[in-house]
């Protein structure tokens, strides 16, 4: 017994106990769960919700060492008294931070594959941020976002490395919480885009609230992507949500408000200039025309926006709880968004809530991920033509006009009852008599189940069920007054609804293996899954109707519903292999099998394999001051394609004529069946990619980065081409014939320019360059009268195009007639152009031998720069973008700035461009190369500063107050209102606003 009390004493004799506390530098609360180590031990503590700690130390013990995800490691000296412990703010990914990848995770210093990842303390800020895809751009190198409009919730166009398919989708895949989304956009015709998959919505990702996402990881190569397969050449992005984390409740209220204001407007004559003009160059005839008042039609239509943007959540856990339930952390969140646009009568209100529940059973050997996020959206949608319209319609008219039947609206007229058919309309009247409005709602989630079996705890057994369904319906009223809806009927008007819905869902099973095996210095982590995927679309179809109720000829369905169904079954594998730490492998092979082709190729294969070196592992640099990390990777992979080619298209079909293609038979006419185009051998679309990378840390990785050079091929492009007569059901169909190659170069750095308590000073800079070009279209390359597949449709004349697909060219390439210029004036001559083939004529495009490639709409070469500057308690961050060497054709010039526009010989006058100086043309000149244009520019795109209060209220409340500007400046030579537009045609798009808001933080 005294050997016993002796050696006790001993032992205590020989440990001490610490205590102090850790706060944030910034506004110096108390951090909970900072994990606290003695250095060269495993023993350690972590603080209480308060950033309170004690811990026994040997009495031999002279450092702790201080860490936590988003702050700076610290290694504290042990005293003898309390210690006060401030920890910075890490300005970027710690390498030790784990990282999401296709079905696992990985800490970031282990990746092989091309990853990037933006947390939510660098997305881009500002309440007009109503998509999750804002929230990165000019974050990631290879990544382009590209908003389609400044209408309250209109879609962004997100490229990963560019284009990889003519046909298909080029949207990348979205996995929310490990479950993969359906496609943004369903074919469309008259849109290479596609349209929305949810009537009634504009982008179905606008109706995730971005304030619930925690991180967005996006995968650019095939190595990273090939995991997900058939859906996944156009890269891949990982959303994570935010999640309950254990501690006491933590409430989060955040509220901003701002307002929108047309950051440019175009740029038309004045009323006295186009008085001038009339009386000069008219006819009394249209002298006569002329109004008496002065109407700024662009100040008619627009308004400042205002906006509201308020997210409330609760996060926290459930502890020492009884039975088999050891923990139940939860995140509640809800969220309400009021934004009206620029565009008078245009307003977006947007409800979610979400909850996720992430329960542990069983001694930590059963986790349950459960996520549930609902969404109802109300929105009114201006009639957009307006914008149009405001450019030209005629300044001397006022906007009502007495005695007027068409609503009271001043309206150019083929007598006081018949508006004229060719002339432009009333722009307030086109929002006042138009009332579009829709109600969209959306569930989706998943519940996953990870066990970790008891006795094989490397084994871990998963399954994941997911679930996104949508309702989108909507009504659109024109009244029989309204000129824009005049002779649909005698009674005139139009009033129709629309409605659809989606129903898809996801089954995955999958077993993990990840286990060291140090007698070999080795480590495996294997994945084995199955995956099933079914989406199915239902379109309900409705007449439309005339202001006194009668069905408008031609409307009336033929069925009351239009089914769209398709199922997906995949098999996928991965293994990760790492050696000594130093050499890792990666491999992955997944097989698709999708209802959308025949038996003979419905099956898919997509391998994938990468290889990484970490060189800093090894002994020349390992213990090097300045060389923090340096890695060598490699991969190559395949990657498919199967949207945007109809559900049945290897299948002969049927369907029943429309109502303008009935059969007469004596008195009776007959729909007739109509047989569909098909193609019995469709098969995958499929592109491989090859991809080297290095990334690299300097200086303990306060300068870190990556460069990286890709090459991909797509084959089997899906391509709608022309066929012999005879030979089909049309002319046209859809098949795999095409090529195209991508090739391009990115770097990234990130740098902490200067780290104190009080000053930090971040910078991120990335830069990417892409050069892509068709390699094949047809399988009878000595043509010489194919000169590629006509794209790009234009407003002016009828069924113009302004843009060609051709072998040895950039998708998208301008097909125009070169301009000769006038030598003493330097102006364009009209109807003057270059002879390409001598034949002494000039004809138009597409199918013209004068005609020539002109430059593309994409840019070689896109940047991106964030910083942020803290001073104490002051944060002031920005983001800025540039495009180099992209073009734009100028629709809206080519359209409005010549002189027949004013005076047009339809008897009305419109307005035009104060451009029109610059050519004198007097007709259009629509495939005039003048009209292509330089879009190079620099944006930036977000300002904002930050002040933290810190703690309030006897300390129980944290405040933080910002202020922000978005869409701040843009520097371009482009003449028109926006040079970023997504396939180079600007066709009076609706213009992006300058937002401003000003916001409130509240956490307690």
């Amino acid at each position: 017994m005294s050997l016993l009390l002796f050696v006790y004493s001993f032992s205590f004799a020989q440990s001490r106990t610490i205590s102090g506390k850790i706060t944030d530098a910034t506004d110096g609360s108390g951090l909970p769960g900072i994990s606290i180590l003695v250095k060269g031990t495993k023993t350690g503590a972590t603080t209480a919700s308060d950033g309170s700690f004690r811990i026994n130390v040997p009495n031999s013990a002279n450092t702790l060492v201080i860490s936590s995800v988003g702050y700076l490691t610290q290694e504290v000296s042990v005293g003898s008294g309390s210690l006060n412990i401030s920890l910075v703010k890490s300005s970027g990914t710690s390498l030790n931070d784990v990282v999401v990848i296709g079905y696992g995770t990985v800490r970031q210093k282990d990746l092989t594959g091309s990853v990037a990842t933006v947390t939510s303390k660098d997305f881009q800020q500002g309440a007009a941020i109503t998509s999750p895809d804002e929230l990165i751009a000019g974050k990631v190198a290879g990544v382009s976002v590209t908003s389609n409009g400044g209408q309250p919730g209109a879609a962004a166009t997100v490229r990963i490395r560019g284009i990889s398919s003519l046909n298909g989708n080029n949207d990348p895949l979205y996995v929310i919480d490990g479950v993969p989304m359906q496609s943004l956009m369903k074919p469309d015709p008259n849109n290479p885009l596609g349209t929305s998959t949810i009537p009634g919505v504009s982008d179905p990702l606008s109706l995730i609230n971005p304030n619930d996402i925690e991180s967005m990881t996006v995968l650019k190569d095939a190595s990273a992507a090939a995991i997900y397969g058939s859906r996944a050449s156009s890269g891949v992005i990982l959303i994570t949500t935010k999640k309950g984390k254990n501690g006491a409740p933590k409430f989060n209220f955040n509220t901003q408000l701002g307002g929108s204001v047309i950051a440019k407007e175009e740029s038309v004559l004045s009323t006295s200039q186009l008085t001038d003009y009339v009386k000069t160059n008219g006819l009394p005839s249209y002298v006569a025309l002329l109004g008496g008042t002065s109407t700024n039609w662009q100040n008619q239509i627009y308004q400042t926006g205002i906006i509201s943007n308020t997210n409330l959540s609760m996060t926290g856990a459930l502890n020492n709880m009884k039975g088999v339930l050891n923990s139940l952390p939860y995140s509640v969140s809800v969220g309400y968004l009021n934004q009206s646009g620029i565009l008078k009568t245009d307003n977006l209100q947007r409800t979610t809530a979400s909850v996720r529940l992430n329960p542990s059973l069983f001694d930590n050997h059963l986790k349950i991920d459960i996520n549930a996020n609902g969404s109802h959206e109300n929105t009114r949608f201006a009639n957009q033509g307006a914008i149009g319209a405001a450019a030209a319609f005629d300044p001397t008219q006022s906007i009502y006009n007495k005695g007027s039947v068409f609503g009271g609206y001043f309206e150019w007229t083929l007598n006081d009852t018949t508006p004229n058919p060719n002339a432009t309309r009333n722009p307030v009247a086109l929002l006042n008599q138009y009332n579009s409005t829709s109600i969209a709602n959306r569930l989706f989630g998943n519940i996953q189940l990870d066990y970790s079996v008891h006795f094989l705890p490397e084994l871990h057994v998963n399954l994941n069920l997911g679930l996104d369904e949508s309702k989108g319906v909507g009504n659109v009223h024109i009244p029989g007054d309204a000129a824009q809806a005049w002779g649909t009927t005698t009674n005139h008007g139009n009033n129709y609804q629309y409605k659809g819905t989606n129903n898809n869902t996801v089954l995955e099973f999958k077993l993990n293996y990840l286990k060291d095996i140090p007698d070999i210095n080795s480590n495996i982590n294997v994945v084995a899954g199955y995956g099933y995927y079914n989406n199915l679309g239902t379109t309900y179809n409705y007449a439309s109707f005339d202001s006194k109720g009668d069905t408008i000829p031609g409307t009336a369905p033929l069925y009351p519903t239009s089914i769209a169904e398709n199922t997906m079954l995949s098999y996928f594998g991965r293994l990760i292999y790492t050696y000594n730490n130093k050499y890792i492998l990666t491999a992955s092979l997944r097989t698709d099998g999708s209802s959308r082709f025949p038996s003979n190729n419905r099956y898919g294969v997509f391998p994938a394999i990468a290889l990484a070196w970490k060189i800093n592992e090894e002994s020349f640099l390992k213990n090097s001051s300045t060389v923090s990390s340096l890695k060598l990777r490699a991969s190559y992979g395949v990657t498919g394609n199967q949207d945007f080619i109809g559900n049945y298209g290897y299948i002969p079909s049927y369907s029943l004529s429309n109502n303008g293609s009935k059969y007469q038979f004596d008195s009776t006419f007959y729909y007739m069946y109509t047989p569909a185009p098909y193609d019995a051998n469709l098969k995958w679309e499929q592109t491989a990619s090859t991809n080297i990378g290095i990334d690299y840390g300097f200086l303990n990785n306060r300068i870190t980065g990556s460069v990286e050079y890709y090459y991909k091929n797509t084959t089997n492009m899906i391509n709608s081409i022309f066929i012999p007569n005879g030979t089909n059901f049309t002319n046209k169909y859809t098949a795999n014939i095409g090529n195209m190659v991508s090739k391009g170069a990115e770097f990234t750095i990130n740098a902490v320019a200067i780290q104190s308590k009080t000053i930090i000073w971040n910078l991120s800079f990335n830069i990417a360059y892409e050069d892509i070009k068709i390699t094949k279209l047809t399988n009878n390359s000595n043509d010489p009268t194919f000169y590629g597949d006509a794209a790009g449709g234009i407003s002016g004349g009828t069924g113009n195009t302004i843009q060609m697909h051709t072998v040895g060219y950039s998708p998208y390439a301008f097909f125009v007639l070169k301009q000769i210029y006038d030598q003493k004036s330097g102006m364009p001559t009209e109807g003057l152009y270059v002879d390409q083939n001598r034949d002494g004529i000039i004809s138009s495009p597409p199918s013209s031998p004068d005609a020539y490639h002109y430059k593309s709409p994409f840019a070689p070469v896109i940047m991106g720069f964030s910083t942020s500057v803290s001073y104490l308690k002051w944060t002031l961050s920005t983001v800025l973008r540039a495009n180099i060497g992209n073009y734009v054709y100028n629709n809206v010039a080519a359209n409005l700035a010549v002189q027949r526009s004013i005076l047009n010989p339809n008897n009305f006058i419109s307005n035009t461009l104060t451009t029109y100086s610059n050519t004198n043309f007097i007709n259009n000149q629509y495939f005039s190369d003048y009209y292509v244009e330089n879009a190079s520019f620099l944006k930036m795109d977000n300002l904002s500063l930050n002040y933290n209060l810190g703690n309030i209220m006897n300390n129980k409340v944290k405040l933080n107050i910002s202020a922000s500007c978005q869409n701040v400046f843009v520097i371009t030579k482009y003449s028109g209102i926006d040079p970023e537009i997504y396939l180079g045609i600007d066709n009076n798009i609706y213009p992006k606003p300058r937002t401003y808001t000003l916001g409130v933080n509240l956490g307690f």
